[in-house]
């Protein structure tokens, strides 16, 4: 592939931008490289400025459930963006979308809609500490809830390289006594987790957890370490909050909590129930999201809180994956590909040194690395394996000059979206185990010349 208007875009954009970008995993700093630059999107494909095309597994990070330029959001777009672009009031799509959100997910019965993931979070956290009047939150290591200053301790992807201090921030710029309001534990760590209750249980207004945690890998759960989060949280009078922004309304029309049955008191949402626009949400009972202003005393405010634009694109994105079926289809194509990669890809794995397993969830997925035959779950970010990224570094560029676009991280999710066929997974696989074939074993890869 050719790349020549690609490379003078980037250097626009490092004109431009701190870095090139507006968010840093798009810099390929952890892959090497130069980003390519994107002109436009259909359906399960990206196009770059030099015209090349990516079948593309990123889907803007999760919130494109249908691919791009799905025709029914994008009528639904036009024919909103021609009766206002944004209107500082209540609005009737906001309330729309809201009565779609508040009937498929029986745990919330009201919803304030903000802007971004991060707000959403932000809110909730606020939310816990105004209602139990503590001021302590339990995060789990590896999670990442957003880039809001109580956060960045101990984060998801990008942010791995943080001290396993349980207060110490994973950026420059947070004041440690802001840190210090957060205390990390590991995922999958029963006993740490209630050592935490049995010191700071008092004080602590909130455990907040991605329940299927999937931004520094996929590191799936035990329903047992679930449950018991909610019952810790419940003994001690603490809230929990379930940082949906990615599995809700991807793990079916309910998210994680409907399917697996952890129910959470406070609820996050973002991406999906945006249909690519930015968007975020806080659900909880009645009871719960009254303490909000007005109703209540704990203030939050946003300028373009229910954006009518990404409430119209949330809507059509929502109802389209109901009326065509959108979650089996989904869920069979998650099948299909886990099914063919068990076909295709350990053969051309043999002597490369290493083993690769497809981790999955429906429609995300994640390669976990590991040595030859080792494989266990992983379900803690420090379980990961330390050559992964090495590896991933040399498939990630192979596919991108092969025309498929995984995220530029080692530690992040693939989604798939309606838009695909099996053709496209039939695709991506046989240029996977070409990739792994015509790249370096992973002695090589750690010699200097690889």
């Amino acid at each position: 592939m050719k790349h020549k208007e690609s490379v003078k875009m980037w250097k626009r954009a490092l004109e431009v931008f701190p870095g090139g970008v507006n968010s840093p995993v798009r810099a390929f700093r952890s892959v090497g490289g130069d980003p390519v630059v994107i002109a436009s999107a259909k359906g399960a494909y990206l196009t770059d400025t030099d015209d090349n095309t990516y079948l593309d597994f990123v889907n803007s990070w999760g919130p494109l459930i249908l691919g791009h330029g799905n025709k029914k959001v994008v009528k639904a777009l036009k024919e909103q963006s021609e009766l206002g672009t944004s209107y500082g009031a209540v609005s009737v799509q906001e309330i729309r979308l809201g009565e779609f959100i508040l009937k498929h997910v029986p745990h919330i019965e009201r919803i304030r809609f903000v802007n971004s993931g991060t707000e959403a979070v932000m809110t909730a956290l606020r939310l816990a500490r105004g209602i139990t009047g503590r001021y302590l939150i339990v995060k789990f290591d590896g999670c990442y809830h957003g880039h809001s200053d109580g956060m960045l301790v101990n984060a998801g992807s990008g942010l791995l390289t943080a001290s396993g201090d349980i207060s110490v921030a994973s950026s420059p710029g947070i004041p440690a006594e802001t840190a210090k309001t957060t205390l990390t534990v590991p995922l999958d760590d029963e006993q740490s987790f209630q050592k935490i209750f049995e010191l700071y249980g008092d004080k602590i207004a909130a455990v907040i957890i991605e329940p299927l945690p999937a931004n520094a890998g996929l590191l799936k759960q035990r329903d047992e370490f679930l449950k018991l989060v909610r019952d810790v949280t419940i003994r001690h009078g603490a809230l929990l909050i379930l940082d949906e922004v990615i599995s809700g309304f991807r793990l079916g029309i309910s998210g994680f909590a409907g399917k697996y049955g952890v129910t959470p008191d406070i609820v996050t949402y973002g991406k999906v129930i945006g249909g690519g626009l930015p968007v975020g949400a806080v659900g909880a009972s009645r009871e719960i999201m009254n303490h909000l202003a007005p109703a209540g005393p704990v203030y939050q405010a946003g300028t373009l809180s229910g954006n009518p634009l990404a409430m119209a694109a949330g809507l059509a994105t929502l109802n389209a994956m109901l009326e065509k079926n959108g979650y089996d289809k989904l869920s069979d194509l998650a099948k299909y590909l886990g099914k063919e990669f068990s076909k295709l890809i350990p053969s051309a794995l043999e002597g490369k040194g290493y083993d690769m397993t497809l981790v999955q969830e429906d429609s995300l997925f994640w390669f976990s690395f590991h040595e030859t035959g080792a494989y266990e779950p992983v379900r803690r970010v420090d379980r990961i394996w330390n050559k992964s990224a090495l590896i991933y570094r040399h498939l990630f560029k192979a596919l991108l000059n092969d025309g498929v676009y995984l995220a530029p991280s080692a530690y992040e999710v693939g989604f798939l979206s309606v838009a695909m066929e099996t053709r496209d997974i039939d695709l991506f696989l046989q240029k996977l185990a070409a990739a792994i074939r015509k790249s370096p074993t992973l002695q090589e890869m750690e010699t200097p010349e690889a």
